[in-house]
């Protein structure tokens, strides 16, 4: 990561509701339609040797139920004989059964460890897909959710290896000639691994463009790997196909060839030298965290920590001050605070005297480390260092993964150009807002869930905050059985199902018709966000969720529902 910009997500307080005073269940009928399937969705079960969480992740909690972003209300599955069926709806009350648009030329039941069938709508005429038997299509469909314009047709199939799902794909012009790059997602067995799950994660990303001779043929002019030991929460490639994005859990690096294995090499003989930083530090509106590693035989009482108003002095054990110096503002000293958490680390919490004050350093005249104590010697360059949270969280709030980061790669130096600890912002779902775009992401931001935008072409404003949902962050994390999480693309609302029947849908406020009044603080209520429920009349699992601004798909093996919303 030597080399990397570390960037921070600025959120936009005007999107910000400090006063949101919660959903207020309404019980208002939602307008619930369903269609019976012609054949089952080509659900494909976990194997015994599919034993692992991201093997869960990536392919036991699939969504099977796929949204056309670039035609409004347009939906496709795969069926068990290998159809691809698309429902087009204009009207609620004029339904028609899901239509055949293409069949997958393989017997999916031939193959034996075959995975789900995956497709990505790269644009509005081209579509990529995979029969989960390791083969690749691209297919120029014409104008899709018509019957009369919408054809599909193979230009191009290869297989690739192993079996993989389509993790993303975008189209584009480069260089005066039609280019696709795709990203495929493999759990693959590592032998290497003894220590570990035995698996690791790749995420493939392969560009196909059209040949020069002009017979509109395509061909891979391009495959790199990367390689994870988490499965990506996020990954997406820029509409330019000039770099990707991931969130992940764990790091992902490139599989390099052998002539770059020895420069990098000669690389890491230098870096080798460098020291891993000492603390860490993160920051709110409110107050600023550090986080310091400590030695295993350090005790509670081994630790001293000074506070005034402009300085702080940090001692381990009676030896040379650890950390010493002035802080860039002042802060309130005697309501400053220090733990040592589960994990050995001491966390110091320093609040702000002057609130919303960002601080671009911590110490403006510090001695930090300066003498280093032979505890901390020899670090290790690789270890992660994600920062811990300084709120406590209630027990429906814990989750696992609060050491996720948002890494940048360019595409020609195959390097991490950026990088954000995404720290406790935990992920939710990604949402397409705009199709020419790439997909948006949702992160939890205290109890708030913030919805952002990237800007591959923004340096400046690479990731922007464009809508929050109050207080979901909070309500998603009692939901325990919860399945998938979405939004309307105009973020009227955003819903999450359960794997059996419940669709929870939490709207946006809205203005009140009729007088409400708060009879704690005696004043009027101008505006309500409701929370609505919603129960499937099925037992099935729920396969697929997606949501559009008007409606909520949901499919089940068998039956495919529209909730009016």
């Amino acid at each position: 990561m030597a080399g990397a910009a570390h960037c921070s997500l600025q959120a936009k307080r005007l999107l910000l509701d400090p006063k949101f005073e919660g959903y207020k269940l309404s019980l208002e009928p939602l307008a619930c339609y369903q269609l019976g399937l012609d054949a089952a969705v080509a659900e494909v079960q976990l194997r015994d040797d599919q034993y692992t969480l991201d093997h869960m992740r990536a392919f036991g909690m699939y969504n099977y139920l796929h949204l056309d972003s670039w035609y409004q209300d347009n939906v496709y599955y795969v069926d068990q004989f290998g159809r691809v069926m698309n429902l087009s709806v204009t009207l609620d009350t004029a339904l028609q059964k899901p239509r055949e648009v293409f069949r997958l030329p393989t017997d999916l039941n031939a193959c034996d460890n075959r995975l789900c069938a995956s497709m990505h709508f790269s644009s509005s005429t081209w579509v990529t897909l995979s029969d989960g038997t390791g083969k690749l299509y691209l297919i120029k469909s014409g104008k899709r959710g018509s019957s009369a314009s919408e054809k599909w047709e193979i230009v191009f199939n290869e297989e690739l290896g192993s079996p993989f799902i389509v993790a993303h794909g975008v189209s584009f012009v480069k260089s005066d000639a039609h280019s696709l790059a795709v990203l495929l997602l493999r759990v693959e067995k590592d032998e290497l691994d003894t220590k570990g799950s035995g698996f690791h994660v790749t995420l493939e990303w392969v560009t196909i463009a059209e040949r020069k001779e002009g017979d509109h043929r395509y061909e891979i002019i391009k495959r790199r790997v990367l390689k994870g030991k988490s499965v990506p929460h996020y990954a997406a490639i820029e509409p330019s196909g000039d770099g990707l994005m991931i969130v992940s859990h764990k790091p992902f690096t490139f599989m390099q060839s052998e002539s770059d294995k020895l420069e990098e090499n000669d690389d890491a003989k230098v870096s080798n030298e460098k020291k891993d930083p000492l603390y860490y530090w993160q920051q709110t509106e409110d107050d600023v965290t550090i986080t310091v590693h400590l030695p295993q035989d350090i005790t509670k009482d081994d630790i001293k920590i000074r506070f005034s108003p402009d300085n702080i002095c940090v001692t381990l054990e009676d030896q040379t001050p650890l950390m010493e110096g002035n802080l860039y503002s002042s802060v309130d000293h005697e309501s400053c605070t220090w733990i040592i958490r589960e994990d050995k680390s001491l966390e110091i919490s320093l609040i702000k005297k002057n609130e919303g004050c960002r601080w671009p350093e911590l110490i403006i005249v510090a001695s930090i480390f300066s003498v280093v104590p032979s505890f901390f010697q020899n670090p290790n360059p690789e270890k992660e260092n994600p920062p811990c949270n300084a709120q406590e969280l209630e027990e429906c709030d814990a989750f696992l993964e609060d050491g996720a980061s948002l890494c940048r790669f360019d595409g020609d130096t195959l390097k991490v150009t950026h990088i954000i600890n995404l720290g406790s912002n935990q992920y939710l779902f990604s949402v397409v807002v705009n199709p020419k775009e790439m997909p948006c992401f949702c992160l939890r931001h205290d109890v708030d869930a913030l919805l952002w935008q990237p800007h591959s072409d923004q340096p400046e404003n690479m990731w922007e905050h464009i809508a929050t949902f109050n207080a979901l962050g909070y309500v998603q994390a009692s939901k325990q059985d919860k399945k998938f999480m979405a939004c309307a693309p105009d973020y009227s609302y955003a819903a999450l199902c359960e794997c059996l029947r419940r669709v929870f849908i939490y709207r946006q406020p809205t203005p009140l018709a009729t007088v409400l009044y708060n009879r704690k603080e005696g004043r009027q209520v101008g505006q309500v966000a409701k929370q609505l429920v919603a129960t499937l009349e099925t037992n099935d699992p729920i396969l697929g969720f997606q949501a559009t601004s008007e409606r909520l798909f949901v499919l089940t093996t068998k039956t495919l529902f529209l909730i009016k919303v």
